[in-house]
């Protein structure tokens, strides 16, 4: 039988029936954590909902349309201990979660904790007891090489023909493949962040941190034609984004995840379904061609190196050679 599907929660409507002080106490995070964290509005979202969902728990509020509303002058944290912590998990896993999320919700309630305490609301941290499954790791589809060229010859083609629109999926594919770079990252990407007399592009990665990151001849070729050709025909305004949507705003990461899966669909027997696959096709073809993991993690902006051993796999034939090459015992 198929994995029954997670029980969709309405989570505003949780908010809404919390007590005052609770849905105060989730404001006042969210702004620890745009403003003191830094994070994007994504992981706030993210990070506010799973507050949101264990205060309910806490209080006894779902997202039922007649459900019950809090006391509204109750307390944001009376009763929250570790006991709690794990009857909420549980019940995560029970309504069908997988262990990758369940982790990720741990993950994000030891931070809420962590911060609460901190700020005063609790005496101790219940949160740094809690225990999660750890997450099954799974890599994205990857391209062979082969593949990836067949697709930047695809996309070639229709950019041949000097549509904006066909000129600009070509630069994002291009520039995607050559430089690993996140989704969010292309799309935030303004005119003067890429310099094409050095061939590189100054990315703003995850918290904010900056990395230069190069691309090759073929990329440059394609976002030339893309800011020379086709942009001029979609801006509106003064937008300094380098790339657009058809309407002259910058460019949606939702149109690229969906440009990239259709890009993908005319090469016979790819495996990659969006941008991330681009992301991972890059890193292990730079792998594969002999970079070393600190050069590749730096590429990636990842904050450490085992995030990149996870990130990315090296070929069983190219282990052997360089165990060919360098040990003395083999052969």
């Amino acid at each position: 039988m198929p994995p029954s599907q997670p029980r969709r929660v309405d989570l505003s409507r949780i908010r809404e029936r919390l007590p005052r002080a609770a849905t105060d106490l989730v404001e006042e995070y969210e702004r620890h954590l745009k403003l003191e964290r830094n994070l994007s509005e994504h992981t706030v979202r993210a990070y506010a909902g799973d507050v949101v969902s264990l205060l309910g728990f806490l209080h006894g509020v779902d997202g039922a349309a007649d459900g019950a509303c809090a006391a509204p002058d109750a307390a944001a944290l009376d009763g929250l201990d570790i006991g709690v912590l794990r009857a909420w998990l549980a019940g995560q896993r029970a309504s069908g979660h997988s262990r990758t999320t369940l982790s990720r919700r741990a993950a994000a309630v030891r931070t809420f904790t962590a911060w609460v305490q901190r700020q005063g609301f609790l005496d101790t941290d219940p949160g740094a007891r809690l225990a999660a499954p750890r997450p099954r790791r799974t890599l994205p589809g990857v391209l062979r090489p082969e593949q990836a060229t067949e697709l930047m010859r695809h996309s070639g083609t229709g950019a041949a023909e000097r549509d904006p629109v066909a000129l600009r999926d070509h630069a994002v594919l291009e520039l995607l493949y050559a430089t690993g770079v996140r989704v969010s990252e292309l799309c935030g990407l303004d005119l003067d962040e890429v310099e094409f007399d050095r061939r590189v592009i100054r990315v703003i990665g995850k918290g904010d941190k900056e990395r230069v990151v190069p691309f090759g001849v073929p990329a440059e070729r394609a976002v030339r034609a893309w800011v020379e050709q086709g942009r001029p025909e979609l801006v509106r305004d003064e937008v300094s984004a380098l790339f657009l949507g058809v309407r002259g705003r910058r460019l949606d990461p939702r149109t690229v995840r969906r440009l990239v899966r259709d890009a993908a669909e005319t090469v016979p027997g790819s495996a990659v379904t969006g941008p991330h696959g681009l992301r991972h096709s890059a890193a292990t073809h730079l792998l594969e061609g002999g970079a070393d993991l600190r050069s590749v993690q730096e590429l990636l902006g990842h904050a450490t190196l085992a995030t990149t051993q996870l990130y990315t796999h090296v070929t069983v034939e190219r282990l052997k050679a360089i165990h060919d090459r360098t040990h003395p015992r083999a052969r």
